[in-house]
């Protein structure tokens, strides 16, 4: 199946590693233009851009940081001087919740844990869209994902603040799914489960990880290949109708 993504330019912030990359070099055996984007991982994300080269696909590597909106409009403006414009857009940085918030009660986790949370993963994604959509509007094409977390529906105790965070996206698809579907602009949010990624791999248990996959109809957990798949099939030319839904890809749990 042709996707139609051969030379469309595909930004996926956060892109140096785990889904971010999977889905960066997904684009790029489709033969698209990709923007991998970083805050500190420089090297990573070289690695990443040399890697979509590899699968066929071309790369550009631009510093990105949710929390500047300085960063944010130099990357955009950097891809439109090397390529003209911005046909998709992958929201997939974050700011990540303080870990040793979970498991605690509620009323003691302080609200300086949550501010830059919600602040980030909301703001900085608003920011980047204002300064993509009016491209694509330009164009009268696009292809927005805004990249969420099972967490945003199931909740884990501890992580208000990330799930706040993740949940705001899913409001805020809405709203962009009606007002720019008529723009030929289609807007959904993908929804992961534990995904094994490098992060994850690293800072929990693998005996966790084994009771989660056990858990999972598919008995396995969640890789940031599977994740990476989705994404690239909702910004793709074979999605013609899918707009404003959250989509899980959790396996089934």
């Amino acid at each position: 199946m042709d996707l139609g993504l051969q030379q469309k330019v595909v930004m996926v912030t956060g892109s140096s590693s785990g889904i971010g990359r999977a889905t960066a070099l997904a684009f790029g055996r489709e033969g698209a233009r990709v923007v991998v984007t970083y805050r500190s991982q420089h090297a990573q994300a070289e690695e990443t851009a040399s890697r979509v080269l590899e699968v066929g696909g071309e790369a550009l590597v631009v510093p990105y940081d949710l929390a500047s909106e300085e960063t944010i409009t130099q990357a955009v403006d950097t891809v439109v001087q090397r390529w003209g414009s911005i046909d998709v857009l992958v929201n997939n940085a974050v700011q990540w919740g303080a870990l040793e918030d979970m498991g605690k009660r509620f009323e003691d986790v302080p609200a300086q844990n949550w501010k830059p949370t919600l602040e980030l993963s909301l703001m900085g994604v608003y920011s980047t869209l204002q300064r993509v959509v009016p491209l694509m509007r330009t164009r009268g094409w696009g292809r927005i994902v805004n990249v969420s977390s099972n967490v945003a529906e199931d909740g884990i105790p501890g992580a208000g603040a990330y799930a706040a965070a993740k949940a705001g996206l899913h409001g805020l698809t809405r709203v962009l799914a009606r007002e720019l579907g008529s723009a030929g602009i289609l807007a959904n949010v993908v929804m992961p489960g534990f995904t094994l990624t490098e992060r994850n791999r690293d800072q929990f248990p693998a005996q966790m990880q084994a009771a989660v996959a056990q858990q999972n109809p598919t008995g396995r957990l969640t890789t940031p290949e599977d994740v990476a798949a989705l994404i690239v099939f909702l910004c793709s030319a074979a999605n013609g109708h899918v707009n404003g839904e959250a989509i899980r890809c959790t396996g089934g749990a």
